[in-house]
């Protein structure tokens, strides 16, 4: 295998500082992209850390495929109490990536359903309603600052929690879009 196939998000730079917690992370390209996110949210965008839950995950395990779905970012206003966003960065095509971030929002909590989800690759960005599906804006503009974030809290729907053969379909979703391929032998 020549060196230019290797994916670059499993090069490893050395260890790295999360801008949120402090806690030292492996450095790689991902990482990077990740932690660039997180300080864009504080920095540009006016979200206290606080505010900011990062690396949430759901695992999952269907036909003896175990999955672990991460979420870059979780976000609470505070005072609020509820979650009312999750971000998720891949890299490459965005909309390969909506269902399974929809899903994430769907299950994540247990008491409610997650309202809006954002899709990233570092560079371009979505917005879903996860209810409907639809997005609702695009470019990385289209993640809410915390200003607009709290206009929008208002007119946001926190659907009861997926329960049974929903909440288990929307687990089913994210085991078969998160399972990592990208390392099998060839």
């Amino acid at each position: 295998m020549d060196v230019n196939d290797v994916p670059t998000h499993h090069m490893v730079y050395g260890t790295l500082r999360d801008f949120i917690t402090g806690e030292e992370l492996v450095d790689t390209d991902d990482e990077r992209i990740r932690q660039d996110l997180s300080r864009m949210m504080v920095e540009k965008l006016g979200y206290n850390k606080e505010e900011l839950e990062p690396r949430c995950f759901i695992e999952t395990l269907f036909n003896r495929q175990f999955v672990r779905s991460n979420i870059e970012l979780a976000v609470t206003l505070k005072g609020f109490g509820k979650k009312f966003l999750v971000i998720r960065y891949g890299a490459g095509s965005l909309v390969s990536r909506e269902r399974s971030a929809i899903a994430a929002a769907r299950v994540l909590e247990k008491s409610y359903q997650i309202p809006l989800a954002v899709v990233t690759n570092g560079r371009d960005a979505e917005l879903l309603d996860t209810a409907t599906k639809e997005v609702l804006a695009t470019g990385m503009e289209a993640i809410p600052t915390r200003n607009r974030a709290e206009k929008m809290l208002a007119e946001l729907e926190f659907r009861a929690p997926a329960e049974g053969k929903k909440r288990e379909g929307e687990m089913r979703i994210l085991n078969a879009f998160d399972v990592e391929v990208c390392c099998r032998s060839i």
